[in-house]
């Protein structure tokens, strides 16, 4: 089945890697390239630079945001790449609303490592001390969201290798040979 156009949505937990991923995906498909971070309102980061956790009410609107963004991708004829936490089905189902093809790829890891990795991070909102709070929230997809396509894949792997992967197992019209795949490597 063809679909006008393809919505990649990686996701997960802060710190597992969304961005990075999202911006090769982007590079090497040539697709459109968001950050969900982008989307709240100045509440929404207000909130979380103080380490409290989103809630619900808090995110909707957010969500709306995204998803009709993803229509005006679609609608222009363009596939895109997005990061988005995507913690819960609802929030995914949401998602799944806008027009074109919506595919969920789950960065998941040891929070040990996500962990780390945020330690690490400079000049982002989110602290590390609000991790706990969304891995507690973190409705893993469904078996009905990976039969849809959708992925789940550990970030103990390399960039690189899960890029391949995604690739791969959503049979992407990527090739090897383009100006843009080169410029990724």
């Amino acid at each position: 089945m063809q679909y006008p156009a393809t919505h990649l949505v990686v996701m997960g937990v802060a710190g597992s890697g969304k961005s990075t991923i999202a911006a090769a995906l982007s590079k090497q498909l040539g697709w459109a390239c968001a950050e969900a971070d982008e989307f709240h309102p100045q509440s929404n980061i207000n909130k979380m630079s103080q380490g409290i956790p989103l809630q619900d009410e808090d995110r909707w609107p957010w969500l709306l945001q995204i998803r009709n963004w993803m229509t005006e991708q679609a609608k222009a004829g363009h596939s895109t790449v997005l990061t988005c936490s995507a913690l819960k089905r609802s929030y995914r189902q949401l998602l799944s609303e806008a027009e074109g093809r919506v595919l969920f790829i789950h960065l998941h890891g040891e929070a040990a490592l996500i962990s780390e990795r945020m330690q690490g991070r400079e000049g982002h909102f989110m602290p590390p001390t609000l991790l706990p709070s969304q891995l507690a929230a973190l409705e893993p997809l469904s078996p009905e969201e990976l039969a849809d396509g959708s992925l789940r894949l550990d970030i103990s792997r390399s960039p690189e290798e899960l890029i391949e992967a995604i690739v791969a197992a959503l049979k992407l019209p990527y090739d090897p040979e383009s100006d843009q795949a080169r410029s990724a490597h």
